[in-house]
Parts: C-alpha cells; sequence; structure tokens
C-alpha cells in the first residue's frame, strides 16, 4: 500500500508500516465480572488522579484487537490520558446506560448499529457533540441533532468453516440457511445481547413485513433457522473458536470480524456475502449524557474518527469509513473490489420494531424450531 506520510502522526505511521500488536495489558471486564464495574473503575480513577492522569472510559463492542491498539496510540499522543474500556455486545451497552442514567459509569460509546442509537438519543442517554469532520458523512449516518455520528459500514455475512465446507456448497443466500442439510450445523451469537444479531433477523423479518405489514412470516422465516441451529453462544470468542473447531459449521456475523478472526488467529473461516443483498450497518460514536470526562471524550471522539485512524482500522481491522472525504488510493483494495449488494431495509421500523420481534423470538421461537 502507498501512504503519504505526511498525514499521518509519527505512531500512527508506525503502526500502519509495522503493523505490530501493542502488547500493554487491556482494560477488559467479561461476565460475571462486569457487575463489579463502577468499584473497579471508581478505584481506577483514585488511582490515576494520584498518577496525575484523567481516566477515560469507554464502552465499546469493537474487540480487544482493535480496542487495545487505539487505547496505545492515543496514550501515547495523550500522556495525560488513562484509557480503559470494556467490550460488551451492543444491546449490553445501551442496557447499561439505562441502567447507569443517574450515575454515568461511562464516557463514550464507541460501536453498535445506528438504530441503538438512535434509542439512547429517545431515551436522552446521549450528548451532544458536533466532530470537526460532521458534513463528510451522509445525513442517514448521523444524528440530525448531532447526538451520535457514523463511524464505519458494516456488511453482514455468511460465514462457515473452510476446512469442512467448500466454496461451492456453502450457503449463497439468506433461505439457503434453511436448507435441511444445515440441521445441526449452524451456530450463532446469541442475538438478545448482540446488535449484529438483532439487525440480521429483523431484517429477515422487514424481508416480508414490508409487503405484508405483519411479521408472522418473517416469525415462520426465523423459527425454520432455529431447527437448523445448534447453539447460540455468548460472545464472539466463543463463536469463532466453536466454528474452528467444527462444532458448527455454518454462522451469520459481520465481515470485518470474520476477517479479523481469521487472519489474527488463522481460524479457518470463509464467508459469503448473500447474492440477494445483506444489511449493511452504519456503525456509530457518541458521548454519554452527564459524562464525567467529556473533555477526554471528546479527544478520543476525534482521535479514532479522524483520517489517519480510519485509514488503520480499514487497513488492519477490515473497517469500511463512513466519511466520504478519505481518498481511495489511501484504502485498501479490497474496499473497492468486494461487490456488496446492500439490502432495503427500513430502519427506522427496525429501530422502532426490533424489542418487540426480538421479545418474541426469544419466548416462542428459541429452542423451539425442532418441536
Amino acid at each position: 500500500m502507498f501512504i503519504n506520510s505526511t498525514s499521518y502522526s509519527p505512531e500512527l505511521a508506525r503502526a500502519l508500516s509495522q503493523v505490530l500488536h501493542q502488547g500493554r495489558r487491556p482494560f477488559v471486564f467479561r461476565r460475571p465480572w462486569v457487575s463489579f464495574l463502577p468499584l473497579i473503575l471508581t478505584l481506577a480513577a483514585c488511582s490515576n488522579n494520584q498518577a496525575g492522569k484523567t481516566s477515560l472510559v469507554v464502552y465499546s463492542t469493537h474487540g480487544k484487537e482493535l480496542l487495545t491498539e487505539y487505547e496505545t496510540l492515543f496514550e501515547k499522543e495523550n500522556p495525560d490520558s488513562d484509557v480503559k474500556w470494556l467490550d460488551m455486545g451492543s444491546q449490553d451497552v445501551l442496557d447499561r446506560l439505562r441502567s447507569e442514567k443517574e450515575n454515568p459509569q461511562t464516557d463514550l460509546w464507541w460501536g453498535a448499529p445506528s438504530t441503538l442509537f438512535q434509542q439512547a438519543e429517545k431515551e436522552g442517554l446521549l450528548q451532544t457533540y458536533k466532530p470537526t469532520w460532521a458534513s463528510q458523512v451522509l445525513p442517514e449516518a448521523r444524528s440530525q441533532r448531532n447526538l451520535w455520528y457514523g463511524t464505519y459500514e458494516t456488511p453482514e455475512v455468511i460465514a462457515y468453516n473452510s476446512a469442512a465446507v467448500k466454496p461451492e456448497e456453502a450457503p449463497q443466500d439468506w433461505d439457503d440457511l434453511l436448507n435441511p442439510r444445515w440441521r445441526n450445523k449452524i451456530i450463532m451469537r446469541d442475538p438478545l445481547a448482540s446488535g449484529t444479531m438483532r439487525t440480521i433477523f429483523c431484517a429477515m423479518i422487514l424481508r416480508f413485513y414490508r409487503t405484508s405489514g405483519s411479521p408472522d412470516a418473517g416469525y415462520q422465516w426465523l423459527k425454520k433457522l432455529d431447527a437448523n441451529t445448534k447453539d447460540y453462544v455468548a460472545n464472539l470468542t466463543l463463536l469463532s473458536q466453536k466454528l474452528a473447531r467444527q462444532e458448527g459449521w455454518v454462522t451469520v456475523w459481520n465481515m470485518p470480524d470474520i476477517e479479523l478472526q481469521r487472519s489474527q488467529y488463522n481460524y479457518p473461516l470463509a464467508y459469503v456475502i448473500p447474492k440477494s443483498g445483506t444489511p449493511v450497518v452504519t456503525e456509530g460514536i457518541a458521548l454519554v449524557a452527564h459524562a464525567n470526562h467529556a473533555e477526554a471524550a471528546k479527544r478520543f471522539y476525534e482521535f479514532v474518527t479522524n483520517k489517519p485512524s480510519l485509514i488503520l482500522a480499514a487497513h488492519k481491522f477490515y473497517r469500511i469509513p463512513c466519511r466520504k472525504d478519505i481518498p481511495v488510493a489511501n484504502l485498501p483494495e479490497w474496499i473497492n473490489k468486494t461487490p456488496v449488494r446492500a439490502m432495503a431495509v427500513d430502519w427506522n421500523t427496525l429501530e422502532e420494531k426490533s424489542n418487540e420481534w426480538m421479545k418474541y423470538w426469544d419466548t416462542h421461537i428459541r429452542h423451539k424450531g425442532k418441536l
């Protein structure tokens, strides 16, 4: 790749050229530790005050690899800051922000489908911030009240174990997942905590809802999918490991994470972009209402969404930037050469109906497809 070095900070240029993963131990919490987050963050904040640093807390869905990278790079350029992050599912972030509304434990929310940011906007969980690049994203990729902005465009895909399934035999479209040959061969991330899975499931319902005005045919589709599903797992790490071990052969997830799991851990994974079209999710970023360290959060917000950071994310983490002012020559070749047919999705209806539809799925469909 050819990069104009004058547009990069030294640390970002070094990261691009060396493609190194920093070895610092990240600040990561996994269940069941999450319930102790307020106490841990309070103790950490006290420690940081003694060290003369500002503690910045980020809730994110972007995974330990990406989060550790940007934590390290930001702290190098901002030595007075100490970034702490919690990696969890999109819906988990929203639920936590709701429970912490009167006593926020985080400063910034980075990553999740825009529909969840829309819900948070309606509930008063975000605060206004207009980034310096606000005019460089499309109107549909931002809050009209400057409460959230799009960062990445993320296509959903059908992924499979390439050691167990030949490319020509892999499901090529959504309805292929219902073929009886995949009975007990599909494993998926649990959709209740995952914005990615919620988006995929609701998009499947919308295929029928937009013509009939009823979710019933979509529910039947999901029930047939459940009949072929062996397990719903708690997180991406388990999903990837189970696929790699051939405990399941097929899943649905997003393209960047599948690429990252394949390149970072050498898992035998491949994917298909459904030929009829796929949801392309706008992932967002926002300041949390009443954040304790709003100014530090704004600096981090600008840092991870500036041109060098977005170009780094594209090259190293397979992220497609929402910003339209990034030169094509600075982006990976695959972004322009990978054909992605976007599915027509009524995002407003999806945002409005997703909780109702997912509650129905959890009550009436989960583990009932084989009955």
